[in-house]
């Protein structure tokens, strides 16, 4: 993009202040008439800055909400199987996950039957807000049947990962996951822990994690930022 003078050199101002964090991810920019005034040019030329800036994926623009700097974006390498922690950590990123809930209760008629456990059988539920270098990205439910790790209920999960919990403290490695994704929005409770707004878009992944016998020991329910989740897979089409 063809720049003026004053917009090549607002622009290079704007990418120093976002390069050394004057404004953080996930937030939003101050408003243009500010911001004009501030670097001392006029808001079309402003404009040509944001907009250089937004091609470059620096920034992202709403109409009505003004223009604002994109979250760290987790996204799982094509068809392989990484919990959060090994998501984050493959970025250079700090995972973090603090428990909301921990308890030991009966399992539903549906959660029995996709565990293939007896109907009321107990099940360990963990509830959790997961992180990365300190902003929330992600609230996951995670139901375990108590039989096939007993230890869970009692285990500390906070800043740890599950998957490498199960394996290192129960003897159970997760080999596969059955995961499907569907779009929705966040309502006012998710929206606060996630700190968006109520009604933004929110990706909302479930899946039944299988040992390599192909016995299901968890089922999963994660509801990420949709600024702040990719999912990614290769298709293949039958020969």
């Amino acid at each position: 993009m063809n720049l003026t003078a004053a917009a090549a050199q607002a622009y290079d101002q704007l990418t120093q202040e976002l390069d050394v964090g004057v404004f953080a991810a996930g937030t939003r920019l101050p408003g243009e008439r500010e911001l004009a005034e501030r670097l001392a040019i006029s808001r079309a030329t402003l404009r040509a800055a944001l907009t250089a800036l937004e091609t470059d994926g620096r920034l992202t623009r709403s109409a009505q909400r003004g223009w604002f700097i994109p979250s760290n974006v987790l996204g799982e390498p094509p068809s392989t199987l990484q919990s959060f922690t090994e998501m984050a950590r493959a970025r250079g990123l700090r995972p973090t996950a603090r428990v909301m809930n921990q308890e030991t209760r009966t399992a539903t008629l549906d959660e029995a039957e996709r565990l293939r456990i007896a109907p009321a059988s107990a099940v360990v539920q963990i509830n959790r807000l997961r992180g990365m270098d300190g902003t929330p990205v992600c609230y996951d439910v995670v139901v375990v049947p108590e039989q096939r790790a007993p230890q869970l209920a009692s285990l500390p999960l906070e800043d740890v990962s599950l998957y490498e919990t199960l394996r290192e403290k129960c003897g159970v490695t997760i080999y596969r996951s059955a995961y499907s994704v569907t779009a929705s929005i966040a309502d006012p409770a998710l929206a606060k822990m996630l700190h968006t707004t109520a009604g933004a878009a929110i990706l909302i992944g479930e899946e039944v994690a299988y040992t390599a016998e192909g016995v299901p020991v968890l089922l999963g329910v994660n509801k990420y930022r949709g600024d702040a989740y990719r999912f990614q897979a290769d298709l293949f089409r039958r020969a």
